[in-house]
């Protein structure tokens, strides 16, 4: 009798022991951090000659859409509203050629808890200019590093760190658009089948790679004085070494040439947060936008600022004011 009780003694610290060993492995996979390792592989996938330059409609653009899609699968995204998959299919005619493309956006989305029915929306665009052949160049990919792998590359980390946070207490939709480049055609195609009244706000991630004109850990965010989206970021920031600037280039219209845009036509306080000094950037739009252009810790660091920054407007706390849309502000 005595050996029997020592086994089954034995045999609860074992099963015990199993239980405890498999809730400290889910203690770990919930961890939510952010780290320049991650940043590099999905950069550097994203912006690599195999995906040729990701132009809308074309099979570089199509591993794209494929790896952001494996991605979301991986972090444990649902899809969104009654699409069966991660893919917002849709036809429209490219301006510039009259050809029928078929391309789609990628949309994860991830529940929120008491206030579900409130949206955040973290974008960016995954599409760039394909592959442009010039006299004399040798180089004919235009890999769009900066534009705008590393704002996926934002996206998909800060899909991988509120799931892992789990505190959401708004829903937040993951989106990669489409069709950018060509004249925002895949946040205007979203635009159409939303209800905007139940969006409250727009974070978009557009050319995060460089190092600002204000300096090192600084960004600056397009249409400022449109809302107080801006404001409650800085509140959000203070104490953090992180600093958020208005747009200082105003003469480019940059609020409405990104796809924030889209959405704040339809009065939600939807703007882009980017790190490059445009005036000055000899990559833009330029077969030299490689990774290698990029700096992993300005990436990494911004999107962590992203993050803070946004952190009382994804759990609730703050609501930004509706966007102010007049295009001549």
């Amino acid at each position: 009798m005595k050996k029997i009780s020592l086994i089954y003694v034995l045999l609860f610290v074992f099963i015990f022991s199993c239980k405890e060993s498999s809730k400290v492995v889910k203690t770990k996979r919930k961890v939510a951090t952010i780290d320049s390792i991650t940043v590099k592989k999905h950069l550097y996938t994203l912006a690599s000659d195999d995906m040729e330059g990701r132009n809308t409609g074309t099979p570089g653009i199509e591993k794209a859409a494929k790896y952001i899609e494996n991605e979301f699968k991986k972090i444990g995204l649902s899809t969104y509203d009654t699409l069966k998959n991660y893919r917002q299919t849709f036809t429209f005619k490219d301006k510039s050629s009259k050809k029928e493309i078929t391309t789609s956006n990628i949309i994860g989305i991830l529940e929120g808890k008491s206030r579900k029915n409130e949206i955040v929306v973290i974008s960016a665009h995954y599409d760039h200019l394909g592959i442009v052949k010039k006299e004399g160049q040798l180089d004919s990919i235009y890999n769009g590093a900066n534009d705008d792998a590393s704002g996926v590359t934002g996206v998909l980390a800060l899909a991988a760190y509120f799931k892992a946070k789990g505190t959401n207490e708004r829903t937040i939709l993951f989106v990669a658009f489409t069709g950018e480049e060509m004249g925002l055609i895949g946040s205007t195609h979203f635009g159409k089948g939303i209800d905007a009244s139940k969006f409250v706000a727009g974070i978009n991630l557009e050319m995060i790679g460089k190092v600002p004109s204000f300096g090192p850990n600084t960004a600056w965010l397009t249409g400022f004085e449109r809302s107080d989206f801006g404001k409650i970021i800085q509140k959000n920031l203070i104490g953090t070494g992180y600093q958020l600037f208005a747009d200082p280039y105003k003469k480019f219209n940059l609020f409405f040439r990104s796809d924030n845009a889209s959405l704040a036509r339809l009065g939600v306080p939807s703007h882009t947060f980017s790190t490059t000094p445009i005036d000055v950037d000899k990559d833009y739009h330029q077969a030299s936008d490689e990774a290698e252009t990029l700096n992993m810790t300005v990436i990494t660091e911004t999107i962590k600022a992203v993050a803070k920054g946004t952190e009382s407007i994804i759990s609730g706390k703050d609501t930004p004011t509706r966007v102010v849309i007049e295009e001549n502000k």
